[in-house]
């Protein structure tokens, strides 16, 4: 049976999308084939999939190749066709239905010599989602996020109590606990999320020490090791987290010594590089992280030259880019990531303007756009990003007003929504983004207020 006739029995409404070769990584694991192609013409394919746990009367926007399709109905939907043999092909979500949470699976690969029928998005009542944001002044303001609109309200007990001069907030991947970064006191507070309140609780040991000036911490997308930049220090602590109370224990090494100045630290989706912007040396240091014990060795090659003073850095949801927002220089450069050595090499194109004193950089879920923070400019910088070359481009309206000194930018894990943290408004600025074109729009009653000097913000989703 030829896939047309299979979607015809399968009695459902769907959307045919052309898309052109772009993006994506793997090999497909398809099954069938494309019917015999007419005489002189090279065979085409089709990427077809099913959908599951979408609620009746709703709707969920997917992206083939970053073009928009809408699917309504549970069952077989088609996302392109006449794709060639090695056409690349990715599936990711746009927008979310409302009140829902949806996953693709197998949303990227390259066409072979048959249809692509292994396509699968998975929908689920969303759960709640809570902000955090680091204020300067000792303590940490909580809010619950309102899934069909993004506004922001204060959770019970907020703000909650950190130590000297916070300047950095992260969650887990799993949503249960909150780490921060205290530049005035050396150390991290790590919380407890109550997954129905948000509310923050300590956990035992808490605040762990840490080394001089702490600026930045994150955690590896499993949510078994802690890293945090010692701006003071030049180093980089690194903790196992236990994985029923969140308490860190330094692993053996540790710290590892970085640049001048570390100010960022992430790690790729992989969880096997960390990458460190060092704003005083203007240059990022890479590592290749020990699976097991949490180790960072430096890969060869680092630190790798960036512009002045690099202050954040992000890799994109794919592993394949790393994007360094240099606040001295007014870019962001743009980098290739070696999938086995995790060495990174400027792309043509790079670097890319941005407003005054780019401090945060951040890419969204599906990894189609990158949100800069420009804390000289009063405003965020957005730029769609070619899932080839991993090149920027502003969006429409870009860029888009923030409050006073944006210093940090988030998405939150639907990509429906983007926050900022203004430092000097003492408040979160609030955006809904636009699926198709990465556009910032205000949510009704953004900006939100904070505590003294926000300068952070995470999203958790328990």
């Amino acid at each position: 049976m030829n896939l047309r006739t299979f979607l015809s029995l399968a009695a459902i409404a769907t959307v045919t999308l052309s898309l052109a070769a772009c993006g994506g990584g793997g090999s497909s694991s398809s099954t069938g084939s494309s019917g015999p192609a007419p005489a002189g013409d090279a065979a085409t394919y089709q990427v077809t999939g099913s959908l599951t746990g979408l609620a009746a009367g709703k709707s969920i926007t997917l992206l083939g190749n970053g073009q928009p399709v809408v699917v309504s109905q549970n069952g077989v939907f088609q996302i392109s066709a006449a794709l060639p043999a090695g056409a690349a092909y990715t599936v990711t979500v746009g927008t979310q239905p409302q009140g829902e949470t949806c996953v693709v699976t197998n949303g990227a690969g390259v066409i072979d010599t048959s249809n692509v029928v292994d396509v699968t998005v998975t929908c689920a009542a969303t759960k709640p989602q809570f902000a955090y944001v680091a204020n300067t002044f000792g303590n940490v303001s909580a809010y619950s996020i309102d899934a069909s609109t993004g506004a922001l309200t204060p959770v019970p007990g907020s703000p909650f109590a950190a130590g000297s001069d916070p300047f950095s907030v992260t969650v887990n991947p799993a949503g249960t606990f909150a780490y921060v970064a205290n530049g005035g006191s050396d150390n991290v507070s790590t919380y407890s999320i109550d997954a129905s309140t948000g509310a923050l609780t300590p956990v035992p040991g808490s605040p762990f020490a840490a080394g001089s000036n702490p600026f930045s911490v994150t955690v590896n997308p499993a949510g078994t090791f802690a890293y945090v930049a010692n701006q003071g220090s030049a180093n980089v602590s690194a903790y196992s987290i236990d994985a029923s109370t969140g308490a860190l224990t330094p692993v053996s090494g540790s710290p590892f010594a970085a640049g001048t100045a570390p100010s960022s630290v992430t790690v790729n989706p992989a969880g096997t590089f960390a990458y460190v912007a060092n704003i005083g040396s203007a240059n990022v240091s890479a590592y290749s992280i020990d699976a097991s014990t949490g180790a960072l060795t430096p890969i060869p090659g680092s630190p790798f030259a960036a512009y002045a003073s690099p202050v954040s850095v992000t890799v994109n949801p794919a592993g394949t880019f790393a994007y360094v927002a240099n606040e001295g220089s007014y870019v962001v450069l743009a980098y290739s990531i070696d999938a086995s050595t995790g060495a990174l090499t400027p792309f043509p194109g790079t670097p890319f303007a941005t407003g005054h004193y780019p401090i945060s950089v951040t890419v969204n879920p599906a990894g189609t756009f990158a949100y800069v923070a420009n804390q000289g400019s009063a405003n965020v910088s957005a730029y769609s990003i070619d899932a080839n070359t991993g090149a920027l481009t502003p969006v429409p309206g870009s860029p888009f007003a923030a409050g006073a000194s944006p210093y940090s930018v988030t998405v939150n894990p639907a990509g429906t929504f983007a926050y900022v943290a203004n430092r000097d408004s003492g408040n979160v600025s609030a955006y809904s983004i636009d699926a198709s074109t990465g556009a910032l729009t205000p949510v009704s009653g953004s900006p939100f207020a904070a505590g003294v000097l926000p300068v952070s913000i995470a999203v958790a989703q328990p």
